[in-house]
């Protein structure tokens, strides 16, 4: 099953691919004066995927506002078609990470199939405990895991282990738990109490996950609770996970800190101690503003692959960090933005791949900064491009997944079939 129409694809690659080979063809002599085998980077980036989140098809918003767009998707069902899409043109995007409640249907083997169907896998399970769903008994709103309540944090609990039994279901692996459980006034909550609540609500969940599962959990330094969160920096983060145990680990949004915080250098600390369980990737400029990933700080975006790269190539201990685009769209066609964003990730990891790290390693040891930051330069600078084209289109998809995406007309053809959705207010998603 099919989203986009092959001969759509085919013609469009056809325009464009006399130039891509000659493209191709050039970096590979300039990456061989280098020593660097441009077959061998293509063959990885091929290899690698980011997985897509289920509530980014849709349009988002700000706390004043949200304008929906063309053709929505209506369920978990039009969203899977729509990331179907989006793995059609970039195969970058093999699998998706769904929400819960926000996802979840009377039958969830339903959606399984409807994957099956359209190639998509499933990625971690997300929980919503942030917001309150319909007929839900207690509130969030003074908190969830770390609640005064046992009664909220029971409830709580038992909806994470319910995303636990859809990701079984599913094919998932992991459970991603993210909380705005905080404070937005000085003396509001204890800090110790609050915390210990949180820590024995998550032992609750821990003792469930299935053994080949991971938890991840995220930090954030803000938002909803503006004066103090309950897990706000990648320290307590590290703390979680280490004392619930060897299946929990950290997950890192880059969005998720301070404007001036060394991100690259936090993914380098949780890889050193065996704790880094993958990223929630998008950009930002003043805080968790979920842009397009790469679109602000696309260096910033390449020291992080460096990292990981160089954990790939020394072969870390434990090191199998998830990867997971989570944007919200505003202004853009969602399926357009997740693409590149899609694309930007591939095109990191292909200059993170492109580091002399023996020529790093020298001029770190010899205390030559300048040379050092050079060779990291040198990689970024690297238009890998081609590399990324080439993959998509050996793997079938596209060489200008945005360019064939509008060819193929799609967002007309489901503003067509789905029909409009009224604004209502506020929200991001």
């Amino acid at each position: 099953m099919t989203m986009i129409s092959r001969d759509v694809i085919a013609a469009e690659n056809d325009r464009r691919l006399a130039e891509l080979k000659q493209d191709y063809d050039h970096l590979g002599a300039r990456l061989a004066r280098r020593g660097v085998d441009i077959e061998a980077i293509k063959t990885k980036v091929a290899a690698y995927g980011v997985a897509v989140p289920s509530w980014g098809v849709g349009t988002g918003g700000t706390r004043f506002a949200r304008f929906p767009g063309d053709g929505e998707p209506r369920n978990i069902f039009d969203k899977l078609e729509d990331c179907a899409v989006i793995q059609e043109l970039t195969r970058a995007t093999p699998s998706v990470s769904l929400h819960i409640p926000w996802d979840k249907v009377a039958d969830m083997r339903d959606v399984k199939e409807k994957g099956d169907a359209l190639g998509l896998g499933f990625d971690a399970m997300n929980s919503n405990t942030f917001s309150d769903a319909p007929q839900q008994e207690h509130s969030y709103k003074y908190g969830s895991l770390s609640h005064a309540s046992a009664a909220t944090r029971r409830q709580a609990v038992e909806h994470n282990l319910e995303c636990i039994e859809i990701g079984r279901i599913l094919g998932s692996k992991a459970l991603t738990v993210w909380i705005g459980d905080g404070t937005n006034f000085p003396g509001q909550a204890d800090f110790t109490r609050s915390f210990e609540r949180y820590l024995d609500a998550m032992k609750a969940i821990y003792r469930e996950l299935p053994d080949d599962w991971r938890l991840f959990t995220e930090h954030k330094m803000y938002e909803p609770a503006f004066y103090s969160t309950i897990v706000q920096d990648w320290g307590t983060n590290y703390l979680i996970a280490r004392e619930l145990g060897p299946k929990a680990y950290c997950l890192v949004d880059l969005g998720h800190h301070a404007p001036n915080v060394n991100i690259e250098m936090i993914v380098a600390r949780l890889i050193q101690f065996g704790k880094l369980g993958g990223f929630h990737f998008n950009d930002s400029k003043y805080g968790d503003d979920d842009l397009d990933t790469g679109s602000i700080d696309p260096y910033r975006l390449f020291l992080v692959f460096n990292e990981l790269v160089g954990a790939e190539m020394r072969q870390a201990e434990d090191f199998a960090p998830a990867h997971m685009l989570d944007q919200s769209h505003n202004v853009t066609d969602p399926i357009e933005s997740l693409m590149r964003s899609a694309m930007e990730v591939c095109r990191a990891y292909a200059q993170g791949l492109l580091v002399d790290r023996a020529a790093l390693a020298v001029y770190q040891d010899g205390n030559d900064a300048l040379m050092a930051s050079e060779t990291l330069k040198a990689a970024f600078r690297t238009d890998v491009e081609p590399i990324l084209a080439t993959a998509r289109l050996e793997s079938g998809g596209a060489i200008d997944p945005v360019a064939t995406y509008r060819a193929a007309g799609y967002r007309a053809k489901v503003a067509g079939e789905r029909p409009a959705v009224a604004s209502g207010g506020g929200g991001i998603v």
